[in-house]
């Protein structure tokens, strides 16, 4: 599938409307996966895949054999697309509740709800005070920031495999010690 995939992405990058069509018949599935895992919501996932192959068709004469694998990059874009969609999403969200309820958009959780924030908050920065502080760095700019594989790869030096790995290590750690704190 591989080598058809870089097949087809040239001819694509070339304007071949047919070969975009088998790039979407081969990657829709694994594409709207990753997708869904972002944005659950079926009808917001099918928003940022349409606006992901459209990314793809635009983006196809950039694409290199030799940096990435077709799936790899298509699936950065995918990524990429599902959490901008996502914080377009959250902002509008924002701005409406505080446009309806003005009084909502100020409001802080009453006090046992803060304490039970609070503590959660206090473990869970403990727990990341363990891990190495590169990978601090990494698990706040990926999940606080919204840092892509790719820009955590070029910050760190690091192929984006091993940012992968890292990360996903970074979160089982910091799994346990949370579990184990409570």
């Amino acid at each position: 599938m591989e080598n058809t995939l870089v097949d087809l992405m040239a001819r694509v990058a070339r304007g071949d409307q047919q070969a975009f069509e088998n790039v979407y018949k081969m990657t829709y599935g694994k594409l709207f996966g990753v997708i869904s895992r972002i944005l659950p919501r079926s009808e917001q996932a099918e928003d940022a895949l349409q606006e992901a192959f459209v990314r793809i068709w635009q983006k196809a004469s950039s694409f290199d054999a030799a940096v990435a694998s077709p799936m790899t990059w298509m699936m950065a874009i995918a990524r990429n697309q599902a959490i901008d969609l996502r914080r377009r999403f959250a902002e509008r969200v924002s701005q409406t509740s505080a446009e309806l309820d003005p009084d909502l958009a100020g409001d802080d959780p009453d006090p046992g709800q803060r304490a039970e924030i609070s503590d959660a908050m206090r473990r869970l920065k403990d727990c990341l005070s363990h891990l190495p502080r590169d990978r601090q760095q990494m698990v706040l700019l990926a999940y606080h920031q919204g840092w892509t594989r790719e820009e955590l790869a070029a910050r760190f030096e690091r192929p984006v495999t091993t940012v992968k790995t890292l990360l996903r290590r970074s979160l089982l750690s910091l799994k346990e010690c949370v579990d184990g704190a409570r």
